[in-house]
């Protein structure tokens, strides 16, 4: 609606049909009081989107690659506001880059997170937008490939 990607309740992921291995992905992001989603990079990788501003940061929140790595600073907007991502994906190495700050640099991604469609680390994967876990939107997705 209006070039905005809605999942005004939980529902169902949304993938890619393309697949990808290195990549850059500009994707931005809002969601109200108390929601959660997660983008899959490979739809492997979780970096996790969820209402968390003011809180220490945590694996399980926002931009943690989740159970995995944490951010550095929380960076968390308010709810209802909009946010959002540019990661790099190159091999294992993930570089999160969140509201304009740098909060995972160059870290490998030491396994599948939960929810990953499947443990092939070495193929490529689709883009997975999480959306069985409480509202969102998302906008101005784009994806860019080394040549």
């Amino acid at each position: 609606e209006d070039g905005i990607l809605k999942s005004p309740a939980s529902g169902a992921n949304l993938m890619t049909t393309d697949t990808f291995m290195d990549f850059k992905l500009h994707i931005e992001f809002r969601y109200p009081e108390h929601s959660n989603s997660g983008v899959y990079l490979r739809g492997r990788y979780e970096v996790q989107v969820e209402d968390s501003q003011g809180k220490e940061p945590n694996s399980h929140f926002l931009g943690g690659v989740y159970g995995f790595l944490t951010p550095n600073e929380n960076v968390a907007r308010k709810p209802g506001e909009w946010q959002e991502y540019d990661i790099t994906l190159v091999g294992r190495r993930v570089t999160v880059v969140a509201n304009g700050k740098t909060i995972i640099y160059n870290q490998i991604i030491p396994g599948i997170t939960g929810g990953a469609l499947d443990s092939n680390e070495a193929s490529p994967g689709p883009i997975m937008l999480q959306g069985d876990h409480g509202p969102v939107e998302y906008r101005n997705i784009r994806i860019a490939v080394p040549q």
